[in-house]
Formats: C-alpha cells, sequence, structure tokens
C-alpha cells in the first residue's frame, strides 16, 4: 500500500524500490497490477497453493485416527508422526513430510499426548540399579579443571 501511494504522488520506479528496499521490477509488477486495477489489485490473494490435505480429506482421517493405532495394524496404541504419515499416503494418496504430518494435524486442533501413568511393567528397581552402574560408565568423563590454551589444534608449547 506504501507502494500504492507513491505510485499516486508519482514517485519513479527507482526511488520507490530503494525507499522499501525491494528490487526495482518488484515495483514495475506492482505498477502494472495498480494501472490494471487500482488499490484492490495490491490486496494480499489467497495463499498461492492450495493444501495437499483439505477438510474433505481430514474428515476421512479423523475416524481413523480415533479408532486407534491398533485397528490399523500397528501392535501398540502409539499414533507417531511416522505412522500418521503412512494412513494419510495409504488412506488418501497424498505424501507428506514429517513436519507436513504435525503441522496437519496441529491445524485441526490434535496435539501430543504423554502417558498419564506410568507402564506397569516398569521395574523401578532395574532403572535405579541401571543408573547407578551403568549410567556412569556411560556418561562421558568429566573436562578437568584448570588453565588451557586459547587455540584448539594445538598445545600450549612448553
Amino acid at each position: 500500500m506504501l507502494a500504492a501511494d507513491a505510485f499516486a504522488a508519482g514517485e519513479k520506479n527507482a526511488a520507490i524500490a530503494k525507499g522499501l528496499r525491494i528490487s526495482v521490477l518488484s515495483v514495475e509488477r506492482w505498477r502494472c497490477s495498480w494501472h490494471a486495477g487500482g488499490w484492490q489489485a495490491l490486496r494480499v490473494s489467497d495463499p498461492a497453493k492450495r493444501p495437499k490435505v483439505d477438510d474433505s480429506d481430514v474428515a476421512v482421517l479423523e475416524p481413523l485416527l480415533l479408532d486407534g493405532a491398533m485397528a490399523q495394524g500397528w501392535a501398540d496404541e502409539r499414533w507417531t508422526l511416522s505412522r500418521v504419515r503412512l494412513l494419510i499416503a495409504d488412506q488418501l494418496g497424498v505424501t507428506l513430510s514429517i513436519r507436513g504430518v504435525w503441522e496437519l494435524l496441529r491445524r485441526h486442533s490434535w496435539s501430543c499426548q504423554q502417558p498419564a501413568r506410568r507402564a506397569v511393567e516398569r521395574d523401578d528397581a532395574a532403572v535405579a540399579g541401571w543408573l547407578k552402574e551403568t549410567w556412569p560408565r556411560a556418561k562421558p568423563p568429566r573436562r578437568r579443571s584448570g588453565h588451557g590454551w586459547s587455540s584448539r589444534t594445538k598445545p600450549p608449547s612448553r
């Protein structure tokens, strides 16, 4: 809209481009649109690309997600993004990235869930033993204290 004001004031394309810190070619395209359709031609339009999965596709997908992962042939009830991605590919014939699946689920009010309680099979004594015995051996050693040197490639001269 700043460019449209400048067009109406009769400013040159180069001056408008410098003032808005954009290319002169963009200003020329905007000026052509402005001449053809006025202020309305410069308004933001719909997204350039429609989503791969629209609301009608999500209406097909949601009952399948609500049925659970085991109903879809998985060994447990966890819906992971990879599993949802495969479900979308099987049911809708659309390939999404993991991030695309996450954005789709979030856009339709699905969220990641954490278990409300600990697993029945959990053995607290075994976990405590592992933390006490195995973890200290697997943990990287502590960095020594004291003066070092500024160069990471060459030890200090002696």
